[in-house]
C-alpha cells in the first residue's frame, strides 16, 4: 500500500497571527478556506464542527501545514506542551486505498472516530484513533482513479 505524509495539522487561539507569523518564516499560504457541515462532523468526529484553516507549504513544496482555528464547537484552552508529554492533534496521510488503511489500523485496535466522510467526491477521509492516542487523518484521492 503506498502512504505518503500529507501534512501537519495545528488548532490555534487566532489564525491571522498564526498565518502571519509562518510566512514570515518563508511558509507560502497556498488555500483557505471555512469548514462546517456532516463532512466535516464525520471525518474530525466532532458534532458542529466549524472552522477557519489555512494551508501553507514549506518552499520546497515537500511539507504542508494545515492551521485551523475553531468558530465552533468553542477551542479549549490547554498547557503548552512539554517536549516529553505525549500527543499532538493529527497527522495526515494520503493514501491510494483507504479501506486497505482502516484495515491496517484496526490491526493494531485503531479506529475511525466517527467513520468514512466523503469530501465533495474529491477525497474520502477519516479520523483515526492511534497509538497513544495519536489522531490520524487518512485520505484518498477520489480523483486519482
Amino acid at each position: 500500500m503506498a502512504i505518503k505524509l500529507e501534512n501537519v495539522g495545528i488548532a490555534v487561539r487566532d489564525i491571522e497571527a498564526a498565518v502571519a507569523f509562518f510566512t514570515d518564516l518563508g511558509l507560502t499560504v497556498i488555500g483557505r478556506d471555512t469548514v462546517s457541515g456532516e463532512w466535516a462532523d464525520t471525518a474530525v468526529g466532532l458534532d458542529g464542527n466549524h472552522a477557519k484553516i489555512a494551508m501553507l507549504q514549506t518552499p520546497d513544496g515537500n511539507g504542508r501545514l494545515e492551521l485551523f482555528e475553531y468558530i465552533h464547537p468553542d477551542a479549549i484552552e490547554t498547557q503548552d506542551t512539554l517536549p516529553n508529554e505525549i500527543g499532538m492533534h493529527r497527522v495526515a496521510f494520503s493514501v491510494d486505498d483507504i479501506d486497505e488503511a482502516l484495515r491496517i489500523a484496526a490491526r493494531h485496535d485503531c479506529y475511525p472516530l466517527r467513520g468514512v466522510a466523503n469530501y465533495e467526491n474529491v477525497y474520502k477521509l477519516s479520523y483515526v484513533r492511534g497509538p497513544s492516542g495519536i489522531i490520524v487523518m487518512l485520505a484518498e484521492d477520489l480523483t486519482q482513479h
